[in-house]
């Protein structure tokens, strides 16, 4: 991995070769991660992609590896400036952006922002836009209390990496993946763990991500999992509606079976071969997964 300062922050990314082929996109594909997560996830779709695409993949501002820096801010929009300098500073001017869960809503966000580079958006996991007041309070209050909760330790403990390898997923992931979660939960900084899930679930923030996408005009598509309890699809659906190209019917959206919170690891080739479809041919409408 290599890194680059962004607002006195070191980020952490990984840029993939282009591949030399005259199929090649022009565009890089770029790819968010979600809350208390990582780049890692990311890598075994990476490798499948990777051929066919320049793949760009970094921890956002004080996760994983990447540092807080000087900007004390942590809302979306603050997100996707950082992607706009992280690009500024790759020499990359054209984009597809693909957002998980948290990611999603930043990817959402630097479409509005940076429009004349992002051509298009896919959100994995993510969606929302509807306030309910209790529920939002219940996970604020539980949320507060998980991150002070995070010694050193925990990420070193084996029944950890097994509780983590089955939290919010359809069937348990790889053990790796488990230590893997337990590390990036740990590594992450209060502040900006915090910081965003403050600003992403307040009502002010959650009420505007439905008109952010009711305004873009670049290809949106909402890719949610059939047994997802952190992110339901008929929350994926309702996001989606906003956007143009849902018809009435939810053709922007697509269902992942037998998966979870976790899209890229629990059905990482059918995601491939989805993410082929919608980047490189139209997709028709009676398009299904199975």
């Amino acid at each position: 991995m290599s890194s680059v300062n962004i607002q006195g922050a070191k980020h952490s990314y990984s840029l993939t070769i282009p591949a030399q082929s005259e199929t090649q996109a022009q565009f890089t594909v770029v790819f968010l991660h979600g809350w208390m997560l990582s780049q890692a996830y990311w890598q075994p779709l990476i490798e499948q992609l990777q051929p066919d695409f320049q793949c760009l993949s970094y921890d956002l501002r004080g996760f994983g590896c990447s540092e807080i820096g000087d900007r004390h801010e942590y809302s979306l929009a603050s997100y996707a400036k950082d992607l706009e300098e992280l690009l500024d500073r790759l020499e990359i001017s054209q984009v597809w952006l693909v957002g998980h869960s948290l990611g999603g809503a930043i990817a959402l966000w630097a479409a509005h922002l940076l429009s004349d580079r992002v051509l298009g958006v896919v959100c994995l996991n993510a969606g929302g836009g509807i306030y309910i007041k209790e529920e939002f309070e219940k996970f604020r209050t539980a949320g507060k209390i998980i991150l002070k909760l995070r010694p050193q330790w925990l990420q070193n403990l084996p029944l950890v990496h097994s509780q983590f390898a089955k939290d919010s997923v359809y069937s348990p992931l790889d053990r790796q993946w488990g230590k893997q979660r337990a590390i990036d939960f740990v590594a992450a900084k209060y502040p900006a763990a915090r910081g965003t899930l403050l600003d992403s679930t307040s009502e002010e923030e959650v009420h505007k991500l439905p008109q952010i996408v009711s305004k873009l005009g670049q290809p949106v598509y909402f890719v949610a999992g059939a047994n997802d309890t952190i992110m339901e699809p008929k929350y994926v659906r309702h996001l989606a509606s906003f956007h143009p190209s849902f018809n009435g019917y939810g053709e922007n959206v697509f269902e992942l079976p037998n998966c979870g919170h976790m899209g890229m690891l629990e059905q990482t080739g059918l995601l491939h071969n989805l993410l082929l479809n919608l980047l490189v041919e139209p997709v028709p409408s009676s398009y299904a997964y199975s």
